[in-house]
């Protein structure tokens, strides 16, 4: 019962996260602006707007102009959904659980906004700073300044990057790493780190191959940070005793 609740809970975080990700790059509120439909611009129903259950009753369209709604909106939903029930099953109702969920919160929101405008708004990695401060006062790591030592080694790593690169690494990128350092600690972020250049690397060769990516040009990094903050999240242990396993 616990985690059916957990799901529709992330359901409905997913659609409004769908609706921070959208609007904050773009600057427009998404607390005082209501949902409408981008092509004929209708104000969407309070029944238009429950996650998953509309866009099938709608069969994927607007009610009002029958445009074709992006099934993009619904896989957000399921995967914050799924990603909340995750957390739930593998840390519990607790601190930790609470520090996960805030996390998925802020790699959802970041990969849609950089997916959607090549940007990790300022904003949004502000607001999600101050709960982390909070969220690790309240359930530190140890030692407790493996978080500052991680937030200083996740933000030089990728600034130093950017200057060899002469810019081939964003500015968001390098804030959200710093934010992520603060969250797992140095051997978490190195973690990510290491995984984020091998997914980047996998993700352009076949983007390069299928035509989506074009040499020289830019693509979304966010994307592969993310999923690669997930592993750590859950997988950090497994990881590391297996590295350790191969090296002694």
């Amino acid at each position: 019962m616990i985690s059916f609740l957990v799901f529709l809970y992330g359901l409905v975080f997913g659609s409004f996260f769908n609706v921070v990700g959208c609007r904050v790059p773009i600057q427009r509120s998404f607390t005082f602006s209501r949902s409408a439909c981008s092509c004929c611009h209708h104000q969407l129903t309070a029944i238009e707007l429950i996650p998953i259950l509309s866009y099938v009753k709608q069969k994927g369209r607007c009610m009002n102009c029958r445009t074709r709604i992006s099934p993009i909106y619904i896989v957000v939903e399921l995967i914050t959904a799924s990603l909340f029930t995750y957390a739930y099953i593998q840390f519990g109702i607790g601190l930790e659980w609470l520090l996960s969920i805030t996390l998925i919160s802020l790699l959802i929101i970041i990969t849609i906004s950089d997916v959607l405008y090549m940007v990790i708004p300022d904003k949004v990695l502000l607001f999600f700073s101050g709960l982390f401060v909070i969220e690790r006062y309240l359930f530190p790591l140890e030692p407790w300044w493996d978080s500052f030592l991680g937030a200083a080694v996740g933000f030089c790593l990728l600034f130093l990057i950017a200057v060899i690169t002469k810019g081939g690494m964003g500015g968001g990128d390098i804030k959200l790493f710093a934010v992520i350092g603060f969250v797992f600690g140095t051997e978490g972020v190195l973690l990510t780190f290491m995984l984020s250049t091998c997914l980047g690397a996998i993700g352009g060769l076949i983007g390069l191959c299928f035509g989506v990516i074009k040499r020289q040009q830019p693509f979304p990094f966010g994307p592969f940070i993310a999923a690669s903050a997930l592993i750590v999240l859950f997988s950090e242990d497994r990881i590391l005793n297996w590295y350790q396993s191969l090296v002694t």
